[in-house]
């Protein structure tokens, strides 16, 4: 028992046994608790359902988890809240899809029960029974809710009899205002068996329905691996009701679903989600956000009417809405607050689509513009003429008063994020040949799956004379610093360490090795390619046969080879992601790297962890490679500050050929660049000859525009 709650029982069984005359404390803890439960247990009913899906595909990033949950055979819980039949319950119930769903009243029959309505932001179900004049427990309102105040857990999963007393575990309310604004946490055991049931105050009334959730995870599942861990939550009794008369709302006989309102923004990956107010990264297409005006640059300031001191704050303004909901928002634009019109949230949002100019980049170049280093065929480049050689220096949006200048790479990119494909683009250009500025203008497109046969190299050209290159940069409008290069060189003295070096963690024994080509100059980004071997590899053999088959290639693009080891046998757990993504860490702060050009690459096993540390880590990994791996569980959103490409590869006779295919597919679905090479004669093994040539041109064109 945690001293929270033990203090917390302590204070009622003090209060009780000064009016109970000097009756033992502990029993008048126990009667206390036994009398809240009696109140509201008539209101307590049994779920059982029938048939649906084996396993569940389960939607968190917890880290504890394989991606899957098992169909529950026993039955679990929910809550009375209309006396003319209507029950609410927690949707994990339901989250196998089951043909039939059963009611028990306490004291009535087993009942068929109907799905009247869903509510996907808070994650609950209303359901309808025949039966009428039940009985509807108490509301406890929020605004009387308190931290530290005893919470009762209640579950229908044994027996419904009348006489029966619901499963009983006993807690506190740890917190308020939780998963953005919709949850009360607590500590009281929770689980599938109470899942939908009720938590409750000592004087018998309602604080909430219990459901699974995670602030990193979506849909009816997410949570689910941490019932029984004392962290658990509960959607305020006074929500739910006040929900009620949406939900019964059935029309044309169809299920009513109530969506959680989205706005519709990226934040600025650069600004701190808990430091600073919120800058817009980017703004998605026909969005809630797009259609009120809102801008990428802009930071908003204010919500209805209510200061937004960082991204967080903003998210638990919005957490509590729902679709139609709406928002007035406060942005500072060009140094003045604009008041917007009200931004009606969507319950959907278009998935993004990565805007695709058709150029590649030449790669360590400090003059000012974009060196085209490539040009893809049949793109909006090569439509309006763009050539190898040629300089980008500016670029001006349809609508724009005035052309932004491209300083580098990365501002080019953070432009082409805010539009979608078959918008205009202006692109100021300088010649290869010649000191002459055109104006071109250019259709962009979606990124394609073709992947360059040969490359031109990709080390910068002679670097422009520093008197020149200032009189280019005054020419187009640059400032001093020209603008913000994550790409930068590192400046050190030191030199650095090359060849293949192996390394342990201090503390926890864990190991990795880095291959460091012999080539590496630190005036150069390099490219990490992290390498998760497959089940039972991982030793000495398997990072000597990578480092052979890739050196050429790191030698010839500039890439760092990394092999982190597995803790298992087995292979790869999701619980090994945060030591990873340390081991990546760390070699990027020792050595010039290019943040757009980190890859997640595995095989088999290896291919499932590639996968989920790709979508874990998206402010590290900007590309996954994926052989012989099913993905394992449904991807999350395309986001257009941390874009995510992926190269996927399968063997014709390998037995997970349909899965693999099936995750390629959820992939397409959601909008992410995928380039996917099927090796008909292979079957569970790693790339052949000409699939890895492609795979290595996919690599080093990772950092396309």
């Amino acid at each position: 028992m945690t001293r929270l709650r033990f203090a917390a029982l302590a204070a009622v069984a003090a209060c009780l046994t000064v009016r109970a005359g000097g009756q033992d404390a502990d029993e008048a803890v126990e009667k206390a608790v036994k009398a809240a439960a009696a109140r509201v247990a008539p209101s307590v009913v049994m779920i059982q359902t029938a048939g649906g899906l084996e396993t569940v595909a389960q939607k968190d990033k917890s880290g504890k988890v394989s991606g899957f949950v098992g169909r529950g055979t026993g039955p679990t819980t929910g809550v009375v809240v209309g006396a003319d039949g209507y029950v609410i319950t927690s949707s994990f119930n339901f989250a196998n899809r089951p043909s039939d769903i059963f009611v028990t009243v306490p004291g009535k029959d087993r009942e068929v029960a109907e799905v009247v309505g869903t509510d996907q932001s808070r994650m609950l179900t209303l359901l309808k029974v025949k039966t009428t004049g039940l009985a509807v427990p108490a509301a406890a309102p929020k605004a009387e809710v308190k931290i530290g105040q005893t919470a009762i857990a209640l579950g229908r999963a044994l027996d419904p009899t009348p006489t029966s007393a619901p499963g009983v575990s006993v807690g506190v309310v740890s917190a308020k205002n939780r998963l953005y604004g919709r949850a009360i946490q607590a500590d009281a055991k929770f689980s599938p068996a109470n899942y939908g049931g009720p938590l409750v105050a000592l004087d018998g009334r309602v604080l909430g329905v219990i459901v699974p959730a995670s602030p990193q995870g979506e849909g009816e599942t997410a949570g689910f691996e941490w019932y029984d861990s004392g962290v658990g939550f509960v959607v305020p009794f006074e929500d739910v009701l006040a929900k009620l008369p949406a939900l019964k709302d059935k029309k044309d006989g169809k299920e009513t679903v109530l969506r959680r309102g989205l706005l519709g923004i990226n934040p600025d990956p650069k600004v701190a989600p808990y430091a600073a107010p919120p800058v817009v990264g980017a703004v998605q297409p026909d969005s809630a956000a797009a259609r009120a005006g809102v801008q990428v640059g802009d930071t908003i300031v204010k919500a209805d009417g209510k200061a937004v001191p960082h991204f967080s704050a903003l998210q638990h303004l919005l957490g509590p809405l729902y679709e139609g909901d709406a928002v007035k928002l406060t942005v500072r634009r060009d140094g003045k607050e604009v008041e917007l019109p009200p931004a009606k949230l969507l319950g959907d949002s278009p998935a993004y689509v990565n805007a695709f100019l058709g150029v590649l980049p030449v790669r360590g170049d400090n003059t000012p513009g974009v060196a085209v280093r490539y040009v893809y065929p049949k793109s909006g480049a090569e439509a309006v003429g763009l050539k190898e050689g040629d300089r980008i220096l500016h670029v001006q949006k349809t609508g724009d008063k005035a052309p932004t200048p491209v300083g580098n790479r990365a501002a080019l990119a953070a432009v082409l994020r805010q539009l979608a494909p078959g918008a205009e683009l202006a692109v100021g250009v300088k010649r290869k040949d010649g000191d002459k500025l055109e104006t071109l203008k250019a259709k962009v497109g979606t990124v394609p799956d073709f992947i360059p046969e040969k490359l031109p190299p990709a080390v910068a050209p002679k670097e422009v004379p520093k008197d020149k290159a200032a009189a280019l940069a005054r020419r187009v409008g640059f400032v001093a610093a020209v603008q913000d290069d994550p790409f930068a060189p590192k400046k050190t003295d030191k030199k650095a360490e090359t060849g293949l070096l192996e390394r342990a963690d201090p503390t926890t024994g864990r190991q990795h090795w880095v291959y460091v080509p012999a080539t590496y100059d630190a005036a150069v980004p390099h490219g990490l390619l992290l390498w998760l071997h497959p089940a039972g590899a991982g030793g000495p053999r398997d990072a000597e046969n990578m480092i052979k088959t890739f050196r050429p290639f790191c030698e010839a693009t500039h890439t760092i080879l990394v092999g982190p080891k597995a803790g298992e046998a087995e292979g790869w757990l999701p619980s090994e992601a945060d030591a990873v993504v340390q081991d990546v860490n760390r070699v990027m702060s020792e050595y010039t790297i290019d943040k757009a050009r980190v890859v997640a690459h595995g095989l088999g096993r290896g291919g499932q962890m590639a996968y989920y540390l790709g979508f874990q880590a998206r402010d590290v990994f900007r590309g996954v490679a994926a052989v012989g791996a099913p993905l394992g569980s449904p991807p999350r959103d395309n986001v257009a500050t941390q874009p995510l490409q992926f190269f996927v590869a399968a063997g014709g006779r390998d037995p997970e050929l349909k899965d693999i295919e099936a995750g390629k597919a959820q992939l397409d679905a959601q909008r992410f660049p995928v380039s996917y090479r099927l090796m008909k004669d292979a079957g569970r093994e790693y790339l052949d000859g000409p699939t890895f040539a492609e795979f290595q041109n996919w690599l080093d064109a990772l950092d396309r525009l």
